[in-house]
């Protein structure tokens, strides 16, 4: 017979799975890369997955997974200042965003008297002490909730818990689309800052979102870290929902999913010649992805087509995709058999990959 585990917040631990709204909130799965240094500009950068950094003229940073965790963590994200900028303009801002679907949102009865209250938990640390800002960013009703947390200690893990109520005005919609946004301001100007915090729900006014926060961005001294990242319904923060390295990887894949060489002539996938010089490779993604993906490769040399074995002339292009799989077009010089069966592996290289992207 199970055996059921009573939590600190007197839940039994047996009866709540998948209460994390948060995908990848223990920032396991990697999948773009590791590390990315020179980072000035806003994208999903080489560190862990559905996490995207965005930003506008506050320095530059080098974004990673990294190592360096709490007890009962493996990893975290971290932003770590390489340039920095002390005088931030009006427009300047940065900040780590995670948008949600609004189709998994519709339990939270957003828009309706019965909205529920929802509890954000996560570990932090920062070399930079000082007052942060969270915003609980509805895009389908441009509403907004901003809450302030303090890190009182330099390079110290701390657990911070926010819990903000329903909201009856606005629904989300019930689709694959961004309904909702959770953004960690680590740097804002006055456009962000010159107003009053709103920390209720409201229709969003830009001069509302941010104001206390610190400039992360002020020295190259600085970093940021985090992990444990849990939004739930209720106005408690339960113990973290520790899932699978697989079961969160796939969770992922729904967004972005990279296939990388593992040994020099790794096999991709097989397809046909449509002529002497081009040629069809299919593939089936691992799960249904949010919509129809874009391409990301590799250099065209990283890559053959056989037989016979030709490295690629020119970079492949995407061919008839949907959110299950899609045919690649890969070019060669000459030599492929019109009609016959040929098959993609890498071109004595792991540093080979393509890599479909359908991230909110």
């Amino acid at each position: 017979m199970a055996v059921s585990r009573i939590d600190e917040a007197g839940l039994n631990v047996n009866q709540y799975g998948n209460r994390n709204l948060i995908i990848n909130g223990a920032m396991q799965v990697s999948q773009r890369g590791t590390s990315e240094a020179s980072v000035t500009s806003s994208q999903y950068a080489d560190a862990p997955d559905r996490f995207k950094a965005e930003m506008s003229s506050a320095g530059t940073w080098t974004l990673s997974q990294s190592t360096t965790a709490p007890d009962g963590f493996s990893n975290s994200y971290k932003f770590d200042c390489t340039t920095a900028d002390a005088s931030l303009g009006a427009g300047d801002y940065l900040q780590l965003s995670h948008y949600i679907e609004g189709q998994n949102l519709q339990h939270l009865q957003k828009g309706s008297s019965s909205a529920k209250k929802l509890t954000l938990s996560f570990h932090v640390r920062s070399a930079k002490t000082g007052t942060y800002i969270v915003e609980f960013y509805d895009g389908d009703n441009s509403r907004s909730n901003s809450q302030s947390y303090t890190i009182s200690a330099a390079d110290t893990w701390e657990k911070k818990t926010i819990t903000i109520d329903g909201d009856a005005s606005g629904a989300f919609g019930n689709d694959n689309g961004a309904s909702l946004g959770v953004f960690f301001y680590l740097a804002a100007g006055t456009n962000f800052t010159s107003g009053t915090l709103n920390t209720s729900w409201g229709s969003r006014t830009l001069a509302n979102v941010a104001v206390g926060q610190v400039n992360l961005a002020d020295s190259t001294s600085n970093n940021w870290y985090i992990t444990g990242v849990q939004l739930e319904v209720g106005d408690t923060a339960t113990d973290f929902e520790h899932r699978t390295f697989a079961d969160e990887l796939q969770r992922c894949q729904r967004y972005y999913v990279k296939f990388k060489a593992t040994s020099n002539y790794s096999y991709y996938g097989s397809g046909v010649s449509d002529t002497a010089t081009s040629a069809r490779i299919f593939k089936s993604f691992p799960v249904e992805m949010n919509h129809v993906p874009v391409l990301e490769q590799s250099a065209n040399n990283t890559w053959n087509i056989y037989p016979p074995v030709q490295a690629f002339s020119a970079n492949a292009t995407i061919n008839n995709a949907s959110v299950w799989g899609s045919a690649i077009n890969c070019t060669v010089a000459s030599g492929l058999q019109t009609g016959y069966c040929t098959h993609c592996t890498a071109n004595n290289t792991t540093d080979a990959f393509f890599a479909f992207e359908s991230e909110l």
